[in-house]
């Protein structure tokens, strides 16, 4: 069991975002093995504004989060095509549409638990945060995670 698995799946309840732009700060908190609200204040202290809703229509924010951790994210988004094929963790685009012409998403992370994938969606109001149906989330790309 490596340790991203062992922090994300067992060691710590789902972390549910507490704004409406608060998916890309759960879904580094998850990764990161943290708690949101210290995500939350490392987000405040690089002057990335929780309220800007480029949270969810651009990367660079999130990324930016992501790597001030020292989490090593692929450079591009690549596009999805099916679970079989995602690499072993990955931040997920989904729910992608268009608002006034601008795309628009939520993040969730992917990873995998031995030969279990699982999706860990920090959307408030489910009744289960850690999503095993596949079906119903639609993912349009991800940025694979390299680590931790």
């Amino acid at each position: 069991m490596d340790r991203f698995n062992d922090i994300m799946v067992f060691s710590h309840a789902p972390i549910i975002q507490q704004h409406v732009t608060g998916c890309a700060l759960a879904s580094t908190a998850w990764i990161a093995g943290l708690s949101y609200e210290r995500v939350l204040a490392r987000a405040e202290a690089l002057d990335i504004d929780i309220k800007n809703p480029t949270l969810w229509s651009e990367t660079t924010e999130a990324r930016r989060l992501l790597q001030s951790y020292k989490v090593q994210l692929s450079p591009d988004e690549i596009p999805f095509t099916n679970w079989e094929s995602l690499p072993d963790r990955a931040l997920l685009a989904v729910k992608w549409h268009l608002e006034k012409g601008k795309p628009h998403w939520h993040w969730v992370v992917f990873t995998r638990f031995g030969n279990d994938p699982i999706v860990m969606d920090p959307k408030k109001g489910l009744k289960n945060n850690i999503r095993r149906d596949f079906g119903r989330i639609k993912p349009k790309w991800f940025i694979e995670i390299f680590n931790p």
